[in-house]
């Protein structure tokens, strides 16, 4: 839910008035009675619940259908990355819907309330472990019992950002014996401080962008980086791939040859799966057995633990709501550093 009921409330004791359409929240675990008791009302559907909004807020973009019942001039606060379509995009420009897309938050220290790539990325990280570990043919941590002692499962995560750095620690609390590996050194640092072990890969130039996002390797790094990785996989049981490129397909870490090489009964959860999969054999929303090893390419993991997720990411958008309102007036300005990046439609033009 992009609004729970505790963020509700704070915005109707700002002075907003708040639709939500029926049972919208109740698969998150929020009835339409704590809605109302927060002081929205509640809306007979969706064409209902944006009649005469200043301002829209959902997760996913929005569909044809559900475009043209948007008020001319208003605003629309969701995800647009990757589902937004281009017709969808023509039909809010012609309506003048002023679209704010969620994943476009800058990382600056100002907007990390608002970052919701962060939040729901949280929850995936702890959710791939979970669902990796129970396709496993092994449990996570070292047992001793009067049959013997059991030797810890040994799990690999690939990319150290906020979904690879949940990962390792979720790895870490069941038991197992985790390493870590990024390309950026400021990662590899945060990766030692969860107590797993890194992938050491000596690199002739950094791999950081700008924003403290990784970027595109050059072609050396690239292929020290691959044997290291296809090395190190030889060993592992569990593998958490996270690797994003923002705006670019996610970067091949594991081809195929790599899997040839790696333990029978071992498995990949590949987070980077609906960008085109760290692992080119990889199915987005599929599971599958390539070589030995068990692929499984989740999509939407956050929607899983849904009351959690819906909790930060009503943060998220309630953050940035505050930011875009002044007296209970919504003001867009497409010169600010956080409203500008995020707008991808204005006054009608696409940006």
């Amino acid at each position: 839910m992009a609004l729970v009921p505790e963020s509700v409330a704070k915005l109707v004791k700002a002075g907003a008035t708040v639709a939500v359409e029926t049972d919208a929240g109740l698969a998150a675990g929020f009835t339409n009675a704590q809605y109302e008791t927060a002081g929205a009302t509640i809306a007979a559907d969706y064409a209902a619940a944006v009649a005469g909004a200043a301002v829209t807020c959902k997760v996913q973009p929005p569909t044809a259908d559900e475009t043209s019942a948007l008020p001319e001039g208003s605003a629309l606060i969701s995800y647009w990355a990757p589902a937004g379509e281009a017709d969808v995009l023509t039909a809010l420009s012609a309506r003048k819907v002023n679209v704010l897309g969620m994943e476009r938050v800058p990382r600056i220290t100002r907007a990390q309330s608002m970052d919701v790539l962060s939040s729901q990325a949280t929850v995936s990280g702890y959710k791939a472990v979970l669902v990796g570990a129970a396709a496993l043919p092994k449990m996570l941590p070292m047992l001793t019992t009067a049959a013997g002692t059991l030797a810890p499962a040994k799990v690999f995560v690939l990319g150290a950002g906020v979904a690879g750095l949940q990962a390792i620690a979720t790895a870490r609390r069941l038991g197992a014996l985790v390493s870590g590996f990024d390309v950026r050194p400021a990662a590899q640092e945060q990766i030692q401080s969860l107590g797993a072990q890194v992938l050491k890969v000596e690199l002739a130039a950094s791999a950081e962008g700008a924003g403290g996002y990784a970027k595109q390797q050059t072609d050396e790094d690239a292929a020290r980086t691959q044997a290291a990785i296809t090395k190190h996989l030889e060993q592992m049981d569990l593998v958490i791939t996270t690797a994003a490129i923002p705006g670019r397909r996610a970067p091949i870490l594991i081809p195929e040859e790599a899997l040839q090489g790696m333990k029978q009964g071992s498995v990949i959860v590949d987070l980077a799966s609906e960008t085109g999969g760290n692992c080119p054999l990889t199915k987005p929303g599929e599971t599958t057995v390539a070589h030995g090893v068990t692929l499984i390419g989740p999509i939407n993991l956050p929607s899983t633990a849904a009351f959690h997720a819906s909790q930060m990411l009503s943060r998220n958008f309630l953050t940035f709501l505050q930011h875009i309102t002044k007296d209970n007036a919504l003001v867009l300005d497409a010169n600010d550093e956080i409203t500008g990046p995020m707008l991808v439609t204005y006054d009608g033009q696409a940006r």
